[in-house]
C-alpha cells in the first residue's frame, strides 16, 4: 500500500513537471516574439505596403503579407470545408460502420495528414510547371486547401464517430431520410467542426513551405487570382534573412502579428465551441 502511494506521488510530480515544461516553452516563445517585435511594431507596420528600401530599413510595412494570408487562409478554409463535410457524412452516415472503403479512406487521410507541407508545395509546383502556370494567389489557395483537407476530415471524423449509432437507427426507424438524419448529426458535431476549422486555420496561416513554391511573394496586394501573394510566414522568413538589424526586428513584428491572429482565433474557437456544445444531446 505504501509503495503504491509513493508511486502515485512520483507520477504526479512527473506530470506537474511535464506540464510546467510545456507551459514554460510556450511562455518563452511568446515572450521572445513579443519583446523583440513590440519595439519595431507601429501603425505603419500593419497599414502600409513595403516602401522603397524597406528591406534595408527604410519606410513601409507588411500589409501585403497580412492581406495575402487572409486571402489564402479564408479561401482555402471555405474550400476545405466544402470538400471535407460531405466526405465525413459519407463515411459516417452512408457507409456501414465497419466498411472496408471507410477503413481505406481513413487510412489514406491519416497518411496525408502526416505529409510535410513542403511536399504539398513541391507537388503543387510540379503541377504548375506541367500546366505552364506561374506562382499566384490561386496556386497558394489550392495547395493550402490540399494541406488542410486531411486536418478537417480527420478532426471532424473523430467527432462524428463519437455520435451514438443508436440515434441514427432511431431516426431511420421513424422514417427520416438520410438528408434529415444528416441535419441531426450536423447539429451534434458542430463543436467538432468548429475545432477542426480552428486547427486547419492554424496550420494554414502558419504554412511557409507550401506557399513559397506556389504563391510566390510580392510587395503589393494581389487584385486577381493570377497574381503572386505574400504571407506573414514568408515575410518573417525573408526579413529574418536580412543582415540589417532593423529589418530583422520587423520580422519579429510580423511574427507578433501572426501570433496575435492565432491567439484571437483560438479564443474565438473556444467561444464558438462552447456555444455549439449547448445544442448537443444530453
Amino acid at each position: 500500500m505504501k509503495f503504491k502511494f509513493i508511486e502515485e506521488k512520483i507520477f504526479k510530480v512527473l506530470m506537474y513537471m511535464a506540464t510546467l515544461t510545456v507551459f514554460g516553452f510556450v511562455l518563452s516563445i511568446v515572450w521572445t516574439v513579443a519583446s523583440k517585435g513590440w519595439n519595431a511594431m507601429s501603425w505603419d507596420m500593419i497599414t502600409k505596403l513595403p516602401g522603397g528600401g524597406f528591406y534595408i530599413g527604410k519606410e513601409g510595412g507588411f500589409l501585403n503579407a497580412i492581406a495575402g494570408s487572409i486571402y489564402i487562409v479564408g479561401a482555402s478554409t471555405l474550400l476545405g470545408l466544402s470538400v471535407s463535410i460531405p466526405v465525413v457524412f459519407y463515411l459516417n452516415v452512408y457507409l456501414k460502420k465497419r466498411s472496408k472503403l471507410a477503413y481505406a479512406a481513413r487510412l489514406a487521410y491519416d497518411v496525408l495528414f502526416g505529409i510535410p507541407s513542403i511536399v504539398y508545395g513541391a507537388f503543387g509546383f510540379t503541377l504548375m510547371i506541367y500546366f505552364g502556370l506561374r506562382t499566384s494567389l490561386l496556386g497558394g489557395i489550392i495547395v493550402v486547401t490540399l494541406l488542410i483537407i486531411p486536418v478537417f476530415i480527420r478532426s471532424m471524423d473523430e467527432a462524428a464517430r463519437q455520435f451514438p449509432r443508436e440515434i441514427l437507427d432511431a431516426a431511420y426507424s421513424l422514417g427520416a431520410t438520410r438528408y434529415e438524419t444528416i441535419r441531426v448529426v450536423l447539429r451534434q458535431i458542430a463543436p467538432g467542426i468548429a475545432t477542426a476549422t480552428l486547427l486547419s486555420i492554424g496550420r494554414a496561416i502558419g504554412d511557409a513551405a507550401g506557399v513559397m513554391f506556389t504563391a510566390g511573394y510580392t510587395d503589393s496586394i494581389p487584385t486577381s487570382l493570377s497574381q503572386p501573394a505574400a504571407t506573414l510566414p514568408l515575410a518573417v522568413f525573408f526579413q529574418m534573412s536580412s543582415p540589417v538589424k532593423e529589418v530583422q526586428e520587423r520580422a519579429y513584428a510580423a511574427a507578433l502579428v501572426l501570433t496575435l491572429i492565432v491567439l484571437a482565433l483560438s479564443v474565438a474557437g473556444r467561444i464558438i465551441t462552447s456555444r455549439f456544445s449547448k445544442n448537443k444531446l444530453k
